[in-house]
């Protein structure tokens, strides 16, 4: 971050008189006037709090380049606080409730939001041209409200050591059968994104008989992590051939290890897709920052950043995608979707099932 006054002061003016700009031109809101896109004016010298997840505030994460660009545009000063989980960061901000301490929280996904808009800790707001950057099927599947704006997204997948001896593969429905005993790697529903994302992908594919599938899928389960490092990390020792993660996944090993080994399997049946938001708690100390702060979240200059640090998808259709997506992370043809409330009354059975 530049430490010149007068550069941020600048920065500042720039920013401001784009925002008026935008809104002398007539750019949509959420209905409520020109309040519901609060100016960037005085906004320079506030200190903004954000909360989020240890992958997206700490240092190989989006979060510190992130916060640099926007308080070198904004001219406020951004306190990023990792939370740990995303759950983690939604549990203290409804603990805070009755005495708010921070501005934005970060990484509240689709199977939270249900939960989040229930707890009354958000404010609605809709980010300028968001309408028209942001795919509306993504801010669906976050309640569309608006109280959470998508900002990436990814789909769950079961990726595949191709040097394996076993067979890739070619549905959940085959995870059961005798080759995969001990071959497959998850994580645990209560602590993980990608565990609980496995189990809505499993009531969403198998329905009424998904304690069949679990009790049919436990012999085939070699552990299960209480987070995905740790399953990720004995996947790429070699410790399993099959393991729980996003489709996306594998682009890394291309990106940066030249390596082609794992693959993303895409089944017929569908995918579940993960959409993470970010909003502006209500109540917030600072609440013009905190909304400048998320119609920055869907510019292209931060949206850039996600591929190569969150290997997620950006939700800004104007980013282009680096070449190892192109090779290693295929889109499913079928997107499948459930109710969040349903996947946490599925999660205590399918934790019953793995206990006995």
């Amino acid at each position: 971050m530049k430490d010149s006054v007068l550069l941020k002061a600048i920065a500042c003016m720039v920013f401001a008189m784009a925002v008026q700009g935008a809104l002398a031109l007539g750019k949509k809101d959420s209905g409520n006037g020109a309040s519901a896109h609060e100016s960037a004016e005085n906004i320079q010298g506030m200190e903004l709090v954000v909360y989020a997840y240890d992958s997206f505030a700490g240092s190989w994460g989006p979060g510190p380049e992130l916060v640099k660009r926007f308080e070198e545009a904004s001219g406020c000063t951004v306190t990023l606080i990792n939370c740990g989980s995303a759950l983690q960061a939604f549990n203290r901000a409804a603990l805070e409730k009755d005495n708010v301490q921070a501005d934005v929280i970060i990484g509240i996904d689709s199977n939270l939001a249900a939960e989040a808009h229930e707890s009354g800790i958000l404010e609605s707001y809709v980010p300028r041209n968001a309408e028209s950057i942001v795919d509306a099927s993504l801010v669906q599947e976050l309640g569309g409200t608006w109280e959470l704006t998508p900002y990436d997204y990814g789909y769950f997948a079961l990726i595949y050591d191709s040097q394996s001896s076993v067979p890739a593969p070619t549905s959940l429905g085959d995870l059961t059968k005798d080759v995969y005993k001990k071959k497959f790697i998850i994580m645990d529903p209560r602590t993980s994104s990608p565990g609980l994302g496995f189990v809505a992908w499993t009531k969403a594919v198998f329905g009424d008989k998904t304690e069949q599938f679990w009790n049919d899928l436990k012999p085939s389960i070699l552990t299960m992590t209480p987070g995905w490092s740790a399953g990720w990390g004995m996947f790429l020792n070699g410790e399993a051939p099959l393991v729980i993660s996003y489709n996306t996944s594998p682009a890394y090993n291309v990106e940066y290890d030249q390596n082609d080994r794992f693959k993303t399997l895409l089944f017929a049946e569908g995918h579940v897709r993960q959409v993470e938001g970010a909003g502006v708690l209500k109540g917030a100390p600072h609440a013009k920052a905190a909304k400048a702060f998320i119609d920055f979240l869907v510019t292209k200059e931060a949206q850039e950043l996600l591929p190569l640090t969150q290997w997620m998808y950006p939700v800004n259709k104007t980013v282009d995608l680096p070449q190892s997506y192109q090779t290693a992370a295929p889109l499913p043809e079928k997107t499948l979707t459930i109710d969040s409330g349903t996947v946490s009354q599925t999660v205590p059975v399918v934790m019953d099932i793995l206990s006995r």
